[in-house]
């Protein structure tokens, strides 16, 4: 008798879109949709958005759903399925946004912040599965992480371990949204980058970013350094190797804590490929203990533009 193959829904909640998905067992997405998350109107609206989406992908269903995963920004508990603060959503604290689901659907409704949704979803898909132990790096808007210790994610005391983008490098240096000073997130970040480069720009006039911006200072992103950075440009150059180093640093620390030495990165800035991967490691094998040198390993992440469905759905199978 064949083997009917397992399916969860995965919702990646995001501050601009929401991405809902159906993904096999073996992490084959076979079904997608993205909408608009109008983050702005508050969660009653947001959840309704959600729902909507939901709704869609489950319209003439024909797998068998496990359950649904929802990777969702800031401070979550698992146990309640409950939203404690999402920082880039207005007015999530306290949003029983698992219940609303469950009721709803009545599937079972796991719950989890994105970043480490994402990290299961290297663990069971991706890159992460050979490893026991790991750290996900996701670098976006902002810089966020997720523990993996003995193939299981480390939570802290509650819940919100693995905020990597909220190390900080450099006690004197740039204000960060989260209120300290010299956050990785503050240098490494999407928003926080686009302004640094803004702001240089103008010492190198001789920049091909120049000639792809059109000489227009607001279409300054991470892929126009990326392509820059292709074609040989100096300064797109150093603007990577610059960031690798800075998050090198992070992780180098990170490692010392944690006796752990993988890191898997993911998020539209680590297309910035190999000569940011270069940086990080040199960074981190010269600022690492010495017995961790050997065994310190910097690799991409594998789920790429599928990592939020992905990584949401692999909370069914992660907790089944």
């Amino acid at each position: 008798m064949a083997k009917i193959e397992k399916y969860a829904v995965g919702v990646d909640l995001g501050g601009t879109n929401i991405k809902i998905g159906i993904v096999s067992a073996k992490g084959k997405l076979v079904k997608s949709t993205s909408i608009k998350t109008e983050a702005d109107s508050g969660p009653k609206n947001v959840i309704s958005n959600i729902i909507d989406g939901i709704d869609s992908i489950l319209s003439k269903n024909k797998f068998k759903i496990q359950g649904i995963g929802v990777g969702c920004p800031g401070v979550v508990s698992i146990k309640k399925g409950i939203v404690e603060n999402a920082p880039n959503l207005p007015g999530w604290k306290n949003v029983k946004l698992g219940p609303i689901i469950k009721e709803k659907f009545g599937y079972k409704v796991h719950l989890e912040n994105d970043a480490n949704a994402a990290a299961i979803g290297e663990l069971i898909f991706g890159a992460g599965k050979k490893f026991d132990s790991f750290i996900m790096v996701t670098l976006g808007t902002g810089v966020g992480g997720g523990i993996v210790f003995n193939k299981k994610i480390f939570r802290g005391e509650f819940g919100a371990a693995g905020e990597l983008g909220h190390i900080s490098i450099d006690v004197n240096g740039p204000k960060c949204n989260c209120g300290s000073t010299g956050c990785i997130e503050a240098y490494a970040g999407n928003s926080y980058l686009k302004e640094q480069i803004r702001s240089e720009l103008k010492n190198y006039p001789d920049s091909k970013v120049w000639e792809l911006i059109g000489n227009d200072l607001s279409k300054v992103s991470p892929r126009v350094i990326q392509v820059a950075s292709e074609k040989k440009d100096e300064y797109a150059r150093f603007v990577i190797e610059r960031m690798g180093r800075q998050l090198g640093a992070a992780l180098a620390s990170l490692s010392n804590l944690l006796d752990i030495s993988t890191f898997i990165v993911g998020g539209g800035v680590a297309g910035f490929g190999k000569p940011l991967f270069d940086s990080v490691r040199l960074t981190v094998t010269q600022r690492v203990l010495a017995p961790l040198r050997p065994r310190v390993l910097v690799i991409p992440a594998k789920l790429q533009n599928e990592a939020g469905i992905k990584g949401a759905s692999s909370l069914v199978f992660y907790n089944n």
